[in-house]
């Protein structure tokens, strides 16, 4: 065993400074909040900048961070790159042309907008695919999260339900005292804290190894580990340029578009203007913030090409975690120093928090703005806030259970991991439908997104075409809105 594997005493006044200190800044959120709108929306005063920061965060899990140097420590190289420009390329079309219509009357989440198009039917059919996608999947990003978290923190393998409850429990503490504004603001101190870490790890590496950054980038290239460009078509892998202009581009259109998590975000700002500047400042974020963690496990890569042996044996697999997902947690276990080893897991509880608070928010704002509000608006704004508070608990728990059934039984991870792909299409077909479709009933639009769903069960359950996910979602967005468009004309009434 290495001599400095494992924490000392300072790395952990490290992880209690930042819990302690991020606790605090939540609970400070907290005061003065007396009405929905504080709780879900902000009050929508909120600078730009907090959000796009915000943005960044929540989609920046602790499976990022410590995945995507996996990736390319792996045989995927920097190829991700070409996924990062749709990523890129989605956020200035919202911007552009969605985000106006997230400020014409005050809505808290996407879906109102098919209720002011379709009715209530569309309005619920939405928001629930998002309740019951987004629970299995942030309960399924809990657990995933948690198994190297188990591993960091020192915890048994039988001990890792506990591991889930600390951290969605301290996520818990601010985002039920706090509302979105706490979420937003220690988001964007989180956001801060995973940037850093990386950007130490990337700087660390090559004074690691004889010849510095010039040896190791020399290193990496003559191994082939800075390719990232494949000009090839194809349906499935590896990972091509078309589908990330493509493919990609619409996925991230569905989940920074028709997704609660992201949009409520966007829901805080003041009004267009700063909307759409939140959206580009997290495009000019997040490319690089990518590239970091990729050349961050190609550096991992010569680093053990010089040093072939692992320190310590990778653990057993489980489901949802590859072998490559170990290697950066066992380079910081095994080789950071102390405080610095401090330091890099405070980096990735800051990614694994910021996205179970966001959820924990997003979830809370749809069920109770969607689902539980009074049709007429009157209810005494204490009680209203009482129930969104119970409400955000309510999904905490809810969490912590995916969680744990999510290591009893596969089928529940699959699940998970494959709702999002299957339903993003209808998703963002459905608010294209909402906001520029014909107003009418809401039958046509959800038979749409029924029929979309359940196309890509079918395309995904069979093996003689395989198809990438990147692609999911721009094929659900078309059989949503062919399906919704014939449903349209059946329903218009004949001409006289």
């Amino acid at each position: 065993m290495p001599a400095n594997f494992g924490f000392n005493a300072a790395d952990w006044v490290v992880i209690l400074v930042y819990l302690t200190g991020i606790l605090g800044l939540g609970l400070a959120f907290g005061k003065g909040q007396s009405t929905t709108r504080d709780y879900f929306l902000g009050s929508r005063n909120i600078p730009w900048w907090g959000v796009g920061l915000s943005i960044v965060a929540t989609e920046t899990s602790a499976l990022t961070f410590i995945g995507v140097p996996g990736m390319a420590f792996g045989q995927d190289h920097l190829s991700f790159i070409q996924i990062v420009i749709g990523y890129v390329l989605a956020r200035v079309l919202l911007a552009c042309f969605l985000v106006p219509h997230y400020f014409r009357g005050e809505i808290y989440s996407p879906y109102q907008l098919f209720r002011d198009r379709f009715g209530s039917g569309a309005q619920r059919t939405a928001g629930g695919i998002f309740l019951v996608a987004g629970t299995l999947a942030a309960g399924v990003r809990v657990y995933v999260t948690c198994i190297p978290l188990q591993l960091l923190l020192g915890f048994q393998t039988d001990e890792i339900f506990w591991v889930m409850v600390l951290f969605v429990g301290l996520s818990l503490i601010y985002t039920y005292v706090g509302g979105v504004k706490a979420v937003i603001w220690t988001d964007a101190v989180q956001f801060v804290l995973l940037l850093a870490g990386g950007i130490f790890t990337l700087i660390y590496i090559p004074t690691l190894l004889d010849g510095g950054w010039t040896a190791v980038w020399k290193q990496a290239q003559e191994g082939g580990k800075l390719q990232w460009l494949n000009t090839e078509w194809g349906w499935n892998r590896p990972l091509n340029l078309w589908m990330g202009v493509f493919g990609a581009t619409v996925h991230a259109m569905s989940s920074h578009g028709a997704d609660q998590l992201i949009v409520q975000r966007v829901l805080t700002c003041s009004n267009v203007k700063e909307g759409r500047k939140a959206l580009v400042l997290s495009a000019v974020i997040i490319f690089p913030l990518m590239v970091l963690f990729l050349l961050t496990g190609v550096f991992l890569w010569v680093y053990y090409q010089v040093n072939s042996a692992m320190p310590v044996p990778i653990p057993e697999l489980r489901p949802g975690v590859s072998r490559n997902d170990y290697v950066f947690p066992i380079f910081i276990l095994t080789v950071i120093p102390n405080v610095w080893k401090g330091f890099l897991i405070v980096a990735i509880l800051s990614a694994a928090m910021s996205s179970v608070s966001s959820a924990l928010s997003a979830l809370a704002s749809v069920s109770t703005m969607d689902f539980l509000r009074r049709s007429d608006g009157e209810e005494e704004p204490e009680r209203a806030l009482a129930r969104s508070k119970r409400a955000t608990l309510f999904w905490a728990v809810a969490m912590v259970g995916v969680a744990w059934f999510a290591q009893q039984a596969e089928s529940i991870l699959h699940l998970a991991m494959t709702l999002s792909g299957l339903t993003s299409g209808a998703m963002l077909g459905g608010l294209i439908l909402a906001v520029w479709g014909p107003p009418g009933s809401s039958r046509p639009v959800v038979a749409g997104m029924l029929a979309s769903f359940f196309f890509m069960v079918g395309l995904t359950s069979q093996t003689a075409v395989k198809v990438a996910w990147p692609w999911f979602t721009l094929i659900g967005t078309v059989i949503t809105l062919a399906v919704a468009a014939i449903g349209m004309m059946r329903d218009r009434p004949a001409k006289p």
